[in-house]
């Protein structure tokens, strides 16, 4: 396998029907991967999701309507993709943000956030590790967060998933780290920490800052950047998608167990 040549992996990423999600699709599709893709609800995004991730590759992608709240439906799903020849690229980026107070954060908040945060990727590796760790070659990505690394206020139960989805990977990096060969690639487990970075998550934000300059959007985006990220700029989706292939690749062996920021500086400070 060259650096950048996924042909004959296949690929599962979780919450990919846009944003972050898409664009990972879309980079492993460019370098050969077969993509399985997952995500709920719209129908319309599901079958422009598939269009684009085929259109970047194979022609030939998957797509799982999975409740990531559910774990048999988890299972389920886990147990198809085994029977098919199983995952050789799992990346665990589907995730659910609700702002509110700790004294409003209700226990279906914290179980909801929790659940899709961090038990999914739990339940997902759990299945893929050991078989990656018999192939030789395995890849696993969390996205986890800049709030994985760093608190906010308001956002307790999402800090408090993403910073254990960031211990989650470390431990199970540890547990597979001599798993495979250098010439296969190995078995590495990895989160990347974004900052802002324009999706759909953060809409709601970047609407709540424009109405304070008049529904301004570009100011309302330059002044939550001023807020924390020194660089005043907002990443793009495909940023992180060029380092999931980075990852990916039998060059990235010996990296495992790592928490990649692409933050602007934000966590430094």
């Amino acid at each position: 396998m060259s650096d950048h040549n996924l042909n004959g992996k296949t690929a599962l990423i979780t919450g990919s029907t846009s944003g972050i999600g898409l664009a990972i699709a879309i980079a492993l599709a460019r370098a050969g991967a077969r993509i399985v893709l997952h995500g709920q609800g719209d129908q319309q995004l599901h079958a422009d999701a598939l269009a684009q991730v085929d259109g970047a590759g194979a022609g030939d992608s998957q797509y799982f309507d999975v409740d990531l709240r559910d774990v048999s439906a988890i299972d389920g799903m886990m147990t198809r993709l085994d029977e098919a020849g199983g995952v050789d690229i799992l990346v665990n980026n589907a995730g659910v943000q609700i702002i509110a107070p700790l004294a409003q954060a209700t226990a279906q908040i914290w179980d909801t956030v929790l659940a899709v945060n961090l038990s999914a990727a739990f339940h997902t590796m759990r299945h893929a590790l050991p078989k990656m760790a018999q192939n030789g070659y395995g890849r696993v990505i969390n996205i986890a967060s800049v709030h994985g690394l760093v608190a906010s206020v308001n956002k307790a139960p999402y800090v408090a998933s993403k910073f254990g989805l960031n211990g989650l990977s470390k431990a199970a990096a540890l547990e597979y780290a001599d798993a495979g060969t250098k010439a296969r690639g190995g078995v590495t487990v990895n989160t990347i920490c974004p900052g802002w970075t324009e999706t759909a998550l953060i809409e709601p934000q970047i609407q709540e800052r424009a109405e304070l300059h008049g529904g301004d959007r570009e100011a309302g985006i330059k002044d939550m950047l001023s807020e924390k990220q020194p660089s005043q700029r907002i990443s793009d989706v495909r940023e992180i998608g060029a380092l999931v292939l980075f990852l990916c690749s039998p060059l990235a062996h010996n990296m495992t167990g790592s928490s990649l920021s692409i933050d602007g500086g934000w966590s430094a400070q």
